[in-house]
């Protein structure tokens, strides 16, 4: 039986069509829905042209990197093959979707986002007699503009060094640069966060023994916790994020040597606060410090494209300084919904 995905026509003009991917321009040629109640319902339109030209990326008997090379239309997919291993390791312990409450996808590095900035009064839900006036809740867009950064690391090494490397050892290091990228998108979030988006809108900074949070400086206390928690009405403080010397001190709280948590960590290794949030350790973090955060409500990640690899280049096995790059930016959606907590 003859399949569609067989007699594609590859071309580099597929990496080029605005506003589409590789894989979607794929899927507009071979439609993934032909294939249902087939042995290949399983596999995507890029999958398919990998069985096609019998190119295994992964496992033991993965093949090498030449076998992409073997003709000119296999060729084509090499770029995809970079891509989909980068993107592999951005999404491998990745924080960001647990700190952001919403994603959007922009064409452009400068985004002007919206806010609402209620005033006290307005946060209380009033009886509204009948006639009167609703109280009303304004959103307007920001003043200034929210910039995006583009995020990349140059993959350096000649096709005579790889083109023997077997493919799976070969996404080993692809999905490493993407682990990369996605640390400096995470530190971008932070800063957004702590510093704000560019709209005079940083974090507020509490301190450890400064009111209105008790303890003593430079230790971090349960009590300091809870009162670092109690600041975030009307929001939920339901995200912690540490450094990681903010985290030994959170484990080895007396609060924690609870035996169900003890026990939950040692066999699962999650993670149980004391206040029922959840505790993430970054290095991007400074040391003595805690972002605490309404994760629902805090903070929007704008997404400007998804992994770029220069195709040309590596579809003409010009692999020298082949850049591989992301765009994203993030803006704060409900300023007081994120706070800052400071051992000292």
């Amino acid at each position: 039986m003859a399949y569609q995905f067989e007699t594609v026509r590859l071309e580099k003009g597929m990496y080029n069509e605005a506003g589409h991917s590789f894989s979607e321009v794929l899927e507009k040629c071979d439609p993934s829905e032909h294939y249902k109640g087939t042995s290949l319902e399983s596999l995507d339109a890029y999958q398919r042209q990998l069985k096609r030209f019998d190119i295994k990326v992964s496992g033991s008997a993965s093949d090498v990197v030449s076998k992409f090379f073997a003709s000119w239309e296999s060729a084509v997919l090499f770029p995809e093959y970079v891509a989909r291993a980068v993107r592999q390791g951005m999404e491998e312990n990745d924080l960001i979707p647990l700190i952001t409450a919403a994603e959007t996808r922009f064409d452009g590095m400068d985004y002007r986002a919206v806010t609402s900035a209620p005033r006290e009064e307005d946060k209380v839900l009033k009886f509204v007699a009948e006639g009167a006036a609703i109280p009303q809740t304004e959103i307007h867009a920001k003043e200034n503009l929210v910039k995006l950064h583009k995020r990349g690391r140059m993959l350096v090494a000649s096709y005579e060094a790889i083109k023997f490397q077997k493919l799976d050892t070969f996404s080993v290091t692809l999905r490493q640069i993407g682990a990369y990228i996605n640390r400096m998108h995470l530190q971008d979030a932070i800063g957004a966060i702590r510093d704000g988006d560019g709209n005079q809108n940083p974090a507020k900074v509490f301190k450890v023994g400064t009111g209105p949070i008790g303890g003593t400086a430079g230790t971090l206390s349960y009590e300091a916790l809870v009162d670092f928690w109690n600041q975030f009405d009307p929001y939920t403080l339901n995200t912690l994020l540490v450094s990681g010397d903010v985290m030994s001190a959170i484990l080895k709280m007396k609060e924690m040597q609870s035996p169900a948590a003890g026990l939950d960590f040692q066999g699962t290794g999650k993670l149980v606060t004391p206040l029922g949030a959840v505790l993430l350790k970054s290095a991007a973090v400074p040391a003595g410090t805690i972002i605490g955060l309404d994760k629902n409500y805090a903070l929007e990640l704008i997404r400007g494209t998804d992994v770029l690899v220069e195709y040309d280049k590596l579809i003409d096995r010009q692999l020298e300084r082949a850049a591989i790059t992301s765009i994203s930016g993030f803006s704060k959606i409900f300023p007081e919904a994120s706070m800052v907590l400071e051992l000292s």
